[in-house]
C-alpha cells in the first residue's frame, strides 16, 4: 500500500479549496459567508489536530524521560514527578491554546461578520 505524503494531502486541501472559490464567488453576501464558515471549520481541524497529537506526544516524552530518570536514581523520584508534572502542565496548556482557537474560528468568528 501506497503512503501518502503530507505534501500531496496539503496539496489536494488547497486544490479543493482554490476549486471552491469560483463556485462561491457570486454577488450575494451568503456565498461568502458560507465559504468563510466553511474556511474556518477548516482551520479549526488543522488548529486542533497537530495541538493535540503535538501535546500527546511531548507527554509521552516527558513521562518516559521521567520513568527512566527514576528507575536509575530512584532517590530524586519526588523532585522528578514534582518537575514533570508541572512540564505536563505547560504543554497541556498548548493544547489547550489550539482548542481555544479552534472554539473561537467555530462560534465567535470575527471574519463572519
Amino acid at each position: 500500500m501506497k503512503k501518502t505524503s503530507l505534501k500531496s494531502v496539503l496539496f489536494t486541501l488547497f486544490l479543493l479549496i482554490v476549486g471552491a472559490l469560483p463556485a462561491l464567488a457570486g454577488e450575494g453576501g451568503e456565498s461568502g459567508k458560507a465559504l468563510i464558515l466553511g474556511l474556518s471549520a477548516i482551520g479549526a481541524g488543522l488548529a486542533i489536530g497537530p495541538a493535540a497529537g503535538g501535546a500527546g506526544a511531548g507527554q509521552g516524552q516527558a513521562v518516559r524521560g521521567a520513568c527512566e530518570g527514576m528507575a536509575r536514581n530512584p532517590q530524586i523520584a519526588g523532585k522528578l514527578t514534582t518537575t514533570m508534572f508541572i512540564g505536563l502542565a505547560i504543554i497541556e496548556a498548548l493544547a489547550i491554546y489550539g482548542l481555544v482557537i479552534a472554539l473561537i474560528l467555530l462560534y465567535a468568528n470575527p471574519l463572519a461578520g
